[in-house]
């Protein structure tokens, strides 16, 4: 009863998010001339997009495997690359990242490893991620020259930047100091006075998951899964700024990079199913940054559209390929199953000995 009502309540907030976002990006659209730029689009402009989220793709599944490691946990490409699609497409589909846990259930399910341990590599992976786009948002804020950046935006690039660094900085200090760093986030947070009958439930949790975090003990894998997160951005901003030049839209390789550090922070939010409305809100502001309204409000949110369809049907698209080579205790199993399970898994990972 209490999982289906925590179940509601974030799809409703997640609804709420991708409501006030849609109620946004389309503010002030031209219709007609978005719809022009959309037919006037060439195909071969989506199939190079394509060629570089296949890239990306492949590095942001490849990379985990280095999380993984020090875990003991072994597995093949050919293994991680569906499983990693499969919740991939999870993440994409459901709402307030729901499908966040579907990668670590079928890890377990494929090797003996403890679904809390499997849980810490994906917050690791979070956290770094979040760093790294921040850091990138901030820089560009930092060498932009004027009023380039609204206020809004330089209120994110601060705010993403300062939460994500607390976020490096407790899992550093957790490896050295594992209770004391539990004991001062609990006081911090007030979960003892908020929280009394959940704070040491919610502390088990925090401790299992740190479980998971041995990869920031093993300089080698996390050297290579860096190295392989750079590449993952690197290739995912440089499509976004080939799409954009082949739509006509005049901005610089780093406003590309800007633009997918934008939208990366804003989907950290609780999102939308299918991150509708989030997506293309979130392109659309960092887009005003660097170009007239009228131009963003036409051509740019035909931008924003393709962009997000063109993921919407990779990621559905490979990860509905990947559920059919995807089997789970040695049955096939659906999507539906695999993010039901898992949550479930999650939710009881706390009681697992660490």
């Amino acid at each position: 009863m209490r999982e289906r009502a925590r179940f509601w309540a974030k799809t409703i907030l997640s609804l709420a998010v991708g409501g006030i976002c849609v109620v946004y990006a389309l503010h002030g659209m031209n219709g007609p001339e978005v719809l022009a730029a959309l037919r006037a689009l060439p195909l071969s402009a989506v199939l190079l997009y394509v060629a570089t989220l296949a890239v990306t793709h492949l590095f942001r599944a490849w990379r985990w495997e280095f999380l993984l490691r020090p875990l003991g946990v072994t597995i093949p490409l050919r293994r991680l690359l569906p499983i990693s699609s499969v919740g991939f497409m999870a993440i994409l589909a459901l709402p307030v990242r729901l499908g966040e846990f579907v990668r670590p259930y079928f890890v377990t399910r494929e090797q003996r490893v403890r679904m809390s341990a499997a849980l810490g590599t994906v917050a690791v992976e979070r956290i770094v991620d979040g760093l790294l786009i921040s850091i990138l948002f901030f820089v560009s804020y930092m060498l932009s020259a004027g009023d380039v950046f609204s206020r809004e935006l330089r209120f994110g690039a601060w705010i993403s930047l300062l939460g994500f660094i607390t976020l490096a900085t407790f899992l550093a200090l957790a490896q050295i100091w594992t209770e004391k760093t539990i004991a001062l986030a609990m006081r911090l947070t007030l979960l003892h006075w908020l929280a009394p009958k959940r704070a040491h439930i919610i502390g088990d949790k925090i401790r299992s998951a740190i479980s998971g975090f041995k990869v920031l003990r093993d300089p080698k894998n996390l050297t290579l899964f860096l190295l392989q997160s750079i590449i993952y951005w690197g290739s995912n901003g440089c499509g976004m700024w080939l799409l954009a030049r082949q739509m006509g839209l005049p901005i610089s390789l780093g406003a590309a990079y800007t633009t997918m550090a934008f939208t990366g922070v804003v989907l950290t939010l609780p999102n939308a199913p299918g991150l509708v409305g989030q997506f293309h809100a979130a392109v659309k502001l960092a887009l005003l940054a660097y170009l007239p309204v009228s131009v963003v409000n036409s051509s740019g949110m035909a931008y924003a559209i393709v962009l997000h369809g063109a993921q919407t049907v990779w990621y559905v698209g490979v990860g509905l390929l990947s559920m059919l080579v995807i089997s789970a205790g040695g049955r096939r199993t659906s999507l539906a199953e695999a993010v039901r399970e898992s949550n479930r898994a999650a939710n009881t990972a706390e009681a697992e000995v660490t």
